[in-house]
């Protein structure tokens, strides 16, 4: 595949959006946020949405109130090995097939979509009332992604792509960075096995986690604290990686797979 050089990449934030409520329509607050931020422009064929989890999970309303959740047993234990709130342990083992690893101020789990990450990626920063309240991933992302695709395709009449986007950190790295865990419109993982680099070597390995590029830069414009920026355009993505897309269960490695259990 060689290089397209037609067009260069550029990153639009979106800011001015509201609080999202619980039932919120994503497509009519991106169009509100279109028509507040000058510069952007009209929403364009091959243009690629990035949305940041967190409102995804707000319109679901994927809410849990602390008070009513009863840690069990196993929660406690865990809960007294780590020092996290028992009912936040309690929500990861609900959450997640597996508890990964143990240790003080740290609990890293395989949630039940196959992503391995601290907490089960159940977050209370940027949440009204977050102390009593605890907000869950989409139950399915790629299908929450393709929601909103196709609320963006009735709105505007336009052929776009979605990608939700969340942090996570990463073994042996400090720091969190943007992953994609909900794709629709692209093709998140690109196969360059079988062709060839620039000295005719056959690539055998090497396949590009498109849609985690894109969620990573793009999440340096959502930021991370009270940046309040959900929402980013990307414009000039190659056209070859715009197609019906797998999901971002693609980009999950098989248990199989996991060299390190």
């Amino acid at each position: 595949m060689n290089p397209d050089r037609s067009s260069a990449l550029s990153f639009l934030p979106l800011a001015g959006l509201p609080e999202v409520q619980p039932g919120d329509d994503l497509a009519t607050l991106l169009a509100a946020a279109i028509a507040g931020n000058e510069g952007v422009g009209a929403l364009a064929d091959g243009d690629v949405l990035v949305v940041a989890q967190k409102i995804v999970s707000k319109s679901e309303n994927r809410f849990v109130n602390l008070t009513a959740v009863e840690p069990s047993g196993e929660a406690n234990a865990l809960a007294a090995r780590c020092g996290k709130d028992p009912r936040l342990v309690e929500l990861v083992l609900r959450e997640s097939t597996e508890i990964v690893r143990v240790a003080p101020g740290v609990l890293i789990a395989r949630h039940r979509l196959g992503f391995v990450v601290a907490n089960a990626a159940i977050d209370q920063s940027n949440v009204p009332d977050g102390d009593q309240r605890a907000l869950l991933l989409p139950v399915d992302p790629d299908r929450s992604a393709q929601a909103l695709l196709e609320g963006v395709r009735a709105r505007f009449s336009v052929e776009i792509a979605v990608l939700i986007a969340d942090s996570f950190g990463r073994p042996w790295r400090q720091g969190v960075c943007g992953v994609c865990i909900g794709c629709a419109g692209l093709e998140s993982l690109v196969d360059l096995r079988g062709g060839v680099d620039r000295h005719g070597r056959v690539l055998k390995v090497t396949q590009l986690a498109i849609a985690d590029q894109l969620c990573a830069t793009a999440s340096m414009m959502l930021g991370e604290a009270a940046e309040g920026r959900p929402m980013a355009l990307v414009r000039g993505v190659p056209r070859r990686f715009l197609s019906t897309s797998r999901g971002a269960r693609a980009l999950v490695r098989p248990l199989a797979e996991d060299l390190f259990r």
